[in-house]
């Protein structure tokens, strides 16, 4: 049996960039999903709930320091813990 006390509330905005403000490590202890307009996305590199984006990579794109080049797309967003796989 799973205890809904013990999944942690995901905050509006979260990053996956250590650097990032937005990076909180904690919730990285979950499997955290994003669903964009209705379907789920596996490559959201930062969300945002509230304002409605996502940034994702562009293709193979990379900037000069040697990290993906990421684009924001607008629209819906919800963010949820994945249950434990069985």
């Amino acid at each position: 049996m799973t205890d809904s006390s013990a999944t942690p509330q995901l905050p509006d905005r979260l990053s996956i960039d250590p650097r990032s403000p937005h990076h909180v490590p904690a919730m990285f202890e979950h499997d955290i999903g994003i669903r964009f307009n209705g379907k789920e996305r596996f490559d959201v590199e930062e969300y945002c709930v509230s304002e409605g984006w996502v940034k994702v990579p562009a293709g193979k794109t990379l900037d000069r320091k040697g990290r993906p080049l990421l684009i924001t797309l607008k629209g819906q967003v919800e963010a949820f813990i994945k249950p434990p796989a069985a």
